[in-house]
């Protein structure tokens, strides 16, 4: 487990919570708060491991200790569960946003897979609907208490189902309508992107944003998969991509390293890699480097010059926040301010809004770094 951060972490003498961030990461059914689980599961079906929250919240971060990604996503069943009305959908949506204006975030983009909520009889688009109605009572709340907050879809398709194309669709139909990109999440080994290839032929004709969960459990052929056959714009996480790397020496603080073809490819053309410390290390996804978050390759890869962004990825899986993520990089590799703002630079470069919402979002993390 990650070391815990003070509770008010400070660099510099500045609170991180108070810092404007971006949060690109960060999945609905994993940022539930764990009163609003045992509310919601009341008159349902869904049995609890615990009735009280503290307890509940707990449980789940036990639960997400594992060191697999399999394991982990099993605690996803109570979530989902609850969130199966549109009532249900619109109040997670809302807490959610209203949770990250807490934690300093001015603009998140937030993935689900609406395709796990229709138990409850919704359609696919009554979901999409629930899902940005709830976003805007939040936005509307923050707002009222002085935050300013914009967050946007992903639509996430599970890549071990046959409705990956229908989510395309779908995404793109609500293009207009709250939706910024397009995912595919789920166990990723076993389920490269290229089992979806005509999925992603479709939305590349449409010329629609895609980030694709890759390099994560399945290694650097995941990577590969996601950028030539998903034409991903980001990586959802991609740890593996260290694996191209090869450190040939170090002295001090000196770092002799050679770069495979797509680790270079990947460099050099500054596609993000939507990294999340805490949970990589829950998932397993840096056992080859090492079982502490010192092992972690985030810092090799920023060293190298790659478009590292830090998230949550699952706020109540990791007991977590951005401030949270942020303290711990801190922690465990001494970054500063500066390097703080750029991470958050690199995440609102790489958000999926057109250039001069991106350009206003930069000069806004600049403008609040500078204060």
């Amino acid at each position: 487990m990650a070391p815990e951060p003070t509770a008010e972490p400070r660099v510099q003498g500045v609170k991180l919570r108070d810092l404007p961030k971006v949060s690109l990461h960060d999945h609905l059914d994993g940022g539930l708060r764990p009163e609003t689980i045992v509310e919601l599961a009341e008159g349902t079906e869904v049995a609890l491991p615990a009735s009280d929250p503290a307890a509940l919240g707990a449980w789940f971060a036990d639960q997400s200790e594992s060191g697999s990604l399999v394991e982990y996503l099993t605690t996803f069943e109570i979530t989902t569960g609850v969130m199966q009305t549109r009532e249900a959908l619109t109040r997670v949506a809302r807490e959610f946003v209203e949770d990250l204006a807490d934690d300093g975030v001015v603009y998140g983009e937030v993935r689900w897979a609406p395709e796990q909520h229709l138990d409850g009889g919704l359609s696919l688009e009554e979901a999409v609907e629930a899902v940005q109605e709830g976003i805007e009572q939040g936005e509307d709340v923050a707002e009222d208490a002085g935050r300013s907050i914009r967050v946007g879809q992903i639509l996430s398709a599970m890549r071990q189902g046959d409705r990956v194309r229908e989510i395309a669709e779908l995404a793109v139909a609500f293009r207009q309508d709250g939706v910024a990109g397009f995912d595919i999440a789920g166990p990723e080994d076993g389920f490269p992107p290229s089992r979806h290839r005509a999925a992603f032929d479709y939305l590349a004709g449409e010329f629609f944003p895609v980030t694709v969960h890759a390099g994560e459990a399945a290694g650097v052929s995941s990577i590969r998969s996601a950028l030539l056959d998903g034409r991903a714009l980001r990586l959802g996480h991609g740890v593996a991509i260290a694996r191209d790397v090869d450190v040939v020496s170090r002295e001090g603080e000196e770092v002799l390293v050679q770069f495979g073809d797509l680790a270079r490819w990947v460099r050099d053309r500054e596609i993000p890699l939507e990294l999340s410390p805490t949970s990589n290390l829950q998932t397993g996804a840096i056992a080859h480097w090492g079982s502490q978050i010192e092992d972690h390759p985030f810092d090799l890869l920023y060293q190298l010059g790659f478009c590292v962004t830090v998230n949550t990825d699952n706020r109540l899986m990791s007991r977590t926040s951005l401030t949270r993520e942020l303290a711990v990089l801190v922690t465990a590799f001494g970054y500063d301010l500066d390097d703080i703002e750029r991470f958050q630079l690199n995440a609102a470069a790489a958000a999926f809004l057109p250039v001069e919402q991106r350009e206003e979002l930069i000069d806004l993390i600049a403008e609040g770094f500078a204060r």
